[in-house]
């Protein structure tokens, strides 16, 4: 880190205390304080000058090594740092070696859901992957319980309110529909979801999901990644978390806008490693 003057939030997140936006919710709660005083939103401090805390332990000066990784995450983990009903979480995946770092998870799926995630300990990357501002897209997998019709495809995009929330996706399209034009399969594309948004967006329309699979994050695939695995990213695999690869064409579909080619095409099938 320099001596320059930094935002509050990024020092925090660089320091390996908490992602930006968990580092606002700790200042809103005066659990952080310069230099003997209460922070304030936005407030910037000058590293190894101020003195900083977070519940009353100091917080060092100390940058962290970048280290980025895509985990094939099982069912039953959730994906969060410290929660007293699940004792074992997505971290505890990480090998031995990297336990002493300050992971963040930039992205979540729930805890019955599976695929790919990224931790990161560079804050800045966190940020950029989870801001809205960056158009992500990412593939999921969804296998329900019931046969979903292609007419009602479009239902998926236009999407519904749920508890003043929008709820939708930008692509929706059928997996080895029958002659019928239904399947219990789809592959779905979206962008910055919300909590449980594709569960709850398919549970309100009558159908329950059996599984959910997210296989891929920009142009960069689950594949080759086994189950409980990770693989420490490059940096040109990380460029490929914001490219937008070529959407694939598919007998019953639904999208919010027409696709746009890129040189980097999509997986023609989902793999199921």
């Amino acid at each position: 880190m320099s001596n320059e003057p930094v935002r509050l939030q990024k020092f925090l997140a660089d320091s390996g205390v908490c992602s930006r936006r968990a580092a606002e919710a700790l200042i809103f709660q005066q659990e952080v304080w310069v230099n003997g005083k209460a922070a304030t939103p936005g407030q910037k401090i000058t590293p190894g000058v101020d003195k900083v805390t977070v519940s009353g332990k100091t917080v060092r000066a100390a940058p962290q090594a970048l280290i980025t990784l895509a985990v094939h995450k099982p069912r039953g983990l959730v994906c969060s740092n410290d929660d007293p009903h699940n004792p074992e979480t997505i971290f505890s995946l990480l090998p031995r070696e990297l336990a002493k770092y300050r992971f963040f998870c930039a992205g979540r799926l729930d805890k019955d859901s599976e695929g790919l995630v990224i931790l990161t300990t560079d804050g800045d990357l966190a940020h950029r992957l989870m801001h809205p501002s960056n158009v992500i897209v990412k593939r999921y997998h969804v296998v329900l319980k019931q046969d979903f019709p292609s007419a009602r495809l479009p239902l998926l995009i236009k999407g519904i309110t749920f508890e003043g929330e929008r709820l939708k996706v930008e692509r929706a399209a059928l997996i080895n529909a029958g002659a019928g034009g239904a399947s219990d399969s789809l592959d779905v594309h979206m962008h910055h979801g919300k909590k449980r948004e594709i569960r709850q967006l398919f549970t309100t329309l009558g159908y329950d999901v059996k599984r959910l699979k997210r296989y891929q994050i920009g142009a960069f695939p689950l594949k080759g990644i086994p189950l409980r695995a990770g693989k420490q990213l490059s940096t040109k695999d990380i460029a490929m978390l914001f490219h937008a690869p070529r959407t694939p064409h598919a007998t019953f579909q639904a999208t919010a806008h027409p696709p746009k080619p890129t040189a980097v095409a999509a997986p023609d099938s989902i793999d199921e490693d």
